[in-house]
């Protein structure tokens, strides 16, 4: 399956264990992480910044990503598609990507339920979604 994890998903699998770690590692064994070169950016910024992880990490994290990870332009979208315009680029990268799901822990994404038939699960529901389909 083909999935964009928004940068939150992304962040939090780098910054410590748990389930966006979960998802992480099972995304790059058994799928396509869809990424788009504003998200990466994003991404290495926040863990930097935010996280506070050594630039060495990131860029370890860049390397990872960038071996690990399929890139696509997104297609553009009308800024006033969603609540929050910084939220197109992801939408634009699924629908480029003909994206599988979208994994996010954005309420103004969250909120869509599915974008163009992409749904759009939060971490735990992604993570029921894909422990439901090994049974």
């Amino acid at each position: 399956m083909k999935i964009v994890l928004d940068a939150n998903v992304i962040i939090a699998a780098f910054a410590s264990r748990g389930l966006c770690e979960s998802i992480m590692e099972v995304c790059l064994s058994e799928h396509e992480i869809v990424l788009c070169d504003e998200l990466l950016e994003e991404v290495l910024r926040n863990l930097h910044r935010k996280i506070k992880l050594s630039p060495k990490i990131v860029d370890d994290i860049d390397d990872l990503l960038l071996e690990q990870a399929s890139m696509i332009d997104p297609v553009p979208l009308p800024p006033d598609i969603c609540r929050d315009s910084d939220d197109v680029k992801i939408l634009g990268l699924a629908v480029a990507a003909d994206a599988n799901y979208i994994v996010t822990g954005d309420k103004d994404l969250l909120v869509l339920k599915e974008f163009r038939g992409i749904p759009i699960l939060n971490p735990r529901g992604f993570s029921n979604l894909l422990h439901s389909k090994e049974e």
